[in-house]
């Protein structure tokens, strides 16, 4: 008896662990290949587009393909550097990766795509990068480009898949308008996508949402263990900041609605060490604000008044708005992440700031080309410089998202 009940409390505390106890629920596709001992890989001459996030249990992806022989010939590195060091907008220079003496290309200054040069001598063009599920990400930018580039060189390009962070059943935003693609915005998707990179990059090339890529050789090594209702915690994979100021989930999963913020007047708390979670403009009444955006009972989140003043943190953000000035906003507090909306939320944010300024204030709050290449569009400035409400404006992207939904299905891995 005494047995039994001791086999019995052993069970209940390993059923009852949480995720992060009993190790990660997901294997990423670069773990997959690791676990194959890289057997896409053999005899192949590899170049690597890639960045600080390629981690698999702790260790790098470059480092582990040079422990086990893989021949690595070159490395491309998109914003933010392979380190991930290098603020948003900062130019990459080339180097070399101090580890395996392996060449490492810049994707983010004089050339945004590689080069016939750089590709020369490649077999294989291999991708993984984290991103974080929204399309003003640059890195879904970088991967494209880098299809297109293995197309026309005739290479095969290969995605090792991961997370969505913000899980793969949310979709919601504005589809992107040709006039307004830029590097923020290469294609034709809604902002939060609900697809993982591999998947995107099979949507990119089936929907030939870039020229040239219809005889790409495009392969994708899935992941195990992910499914689409998981958003990053319950993947028990561990964190990596994906960029200087998106150094937890929370603030991946505030991004995609507060980042509308950075093509305005507005500061999104860059110069802070919780870039996204504020959102503040001079002179503004944080009381009121924080009352008005309650008051509209939003799921999954609440807004508290706040002062903040941004000063320059080298690595994060130098030269912030309002540097060294305080200002008035609100602190957003995630209560709920499977119920937040994170475009929703940002569009009652902006609609509710903006009915607050004065009408000089109006003038110059967007900056009208940056805030609608963010938007995709440029009927969401309009909108809300005609005071449309927050409920019609979400409205109004329906028909696109359904469309979009139409036409993702079949490019669905899980």
């Amino acid at each position: 008896m005494t047995k039994l009940l001791a086999l019995y409390l052993f069970l209940a505390v390993v059923l009852s662990a949480p995720l992060s106890h009993a190790g990660s629920a997901v294997s990423t596709g670069a773990k997959v290949l690791y676990q194959s001992d890289f057997a896409e890989l053999r005899g192949k001459r590899v170049g690597l587009v890639t960045n600080h996030t390629a981690m698999v249990d702790g260790t790098h992806l470059i480092d582990l393909m040079h422990a086990r022989g893989v021949q690595l010939v070159a490395v491309f590195a998109p914003e933010h550097g392979l380190r991930g060091l290098q603020e948003d907008g900062a130019p990459i220079g080339d180097g070399i990766d101090q580890q395996t003496g392996v060449r490492v290309y810049s994707l983010y200054g004089k050339v945004k795509k590689p080069t016939p040069e750089m590709l020369r001598g490649i077999d294989l063009l291999l991708f993984d990068i984290q991103s974080l599920g929204t399309r003003f990400y640059t890195y879904i930018s970088t991967m494209g480009l880098a299809m297109q580039a293995a197309s026309e060189a005739h290479v095969p390009f290969v995605v090792l898949d991961r997370p969505n962070p913000l899980g793969g059943e949310h979709f919601a935003g504005p589809v992107l308008e040709k006039a307004c693609c830029s590097f923020v915005g290469e294609y034709p998707i809604p902002v939060d996508h609900g697809l993982t990179i591999g998947e995107l990059a099979l949507m990119i090339k089936g929907e030939q949402m870039l020229p040239g890529l219809e005889d790409l050789d495009l392969r994708v090594i899935r992941m195990e263990g992910w499914q689409r209702w998981m958003l990053w915690p319950e993947t028990g994979l561990e964190w990596v900041r994906t960029s200087p100021n998106i150094p937890d989930f929370e603030t991946a999963l505030l991004y995609s609605g507060i980042c509308f913020f950075e093509g305005t007047a507005a500061s999104v708390g860059r110069g802070t060490h919780e870039p996204f979670k504020l959102v503040g403009f001079p002179g503004i009444d944080a009381v009121k604000l924080a009352e008005r955006l309650n008051d509209k009972h939003l799921p999954g989140v609440r807004f508290e008044s706040a002062l903040f003043t941004p000063r320059s943190i080298p690595g994060m953000s130098s030269n912030p708005k309002f540097q060294d000035q305080e200002i008035a906003g609100v602190r957003i507090f995630i209560t709920n992440p499977h119920a937040y909306r994170p475009v929703t939320t940002g569009i009652h944010l902006l609609c509710t700031l903006y009915g607050m300024l004065s009408k000089d204030e109006r003038v110059s709050f967007f900056r009208q080309s940056g805030f609608d290449e963010l938007a995709g569009t440029t009927s969401l400035r309009r909108s809300i410089e005609e005071e449309t409400t927050p409920e019609e404006i979400v409205s109004g992207w329906t028909k696109g998202v359904d469309r979009f939904m139409d036409k993702r299905g079949k490019y669905l891995l899980y």
